[in-house]
């Protein structure tokens, strides 16, 4: 016996599945649609956090030129900071007074 609930939920995942299959086969990530501004460069800023310590932490395990090339994606990466971090100040809004 197929209820209500049942068959809308059949159709909520018939509906991912077309949705699914018609991404190109080479995408492996796709993003929540209709996502605002704010909470993408939050996530960019959080992401970028990441890397970056990923990056300094690698850093300091290897030597020489591997070293040199870590510190430079490092620095690469904080400026990429410190524009999305630009980007979420603009985006603030004030608080009533």
């Amino acid at each position: 016996m197929v209820n209500e609930n049942t068959s809308s939920s059949i159709a909520s995942l018939q509906a991912a599945a077309r949705q699914a299959t018609s991404q190109p086969a080479d995408q492996l990530f796709t993003l929540v649609p209709n996502l605002d501004s704010e909470t993408l460069l939050a996530n960019a800023s959080q992401d970028l956090a990441s890397v970056q310590a990923l990056t300094v932490h690698l850093a300091f395990e290897v030597d020489g030129s591997h070293r040199d090339v870590a510190l430079g994606i490092c620095r690469m990466l904080e400026g990429i900071q410190m524009m999305v971090d630009r980007m979420l100040d603009l985006y603030e809004v004030p608080e009533p007074e």
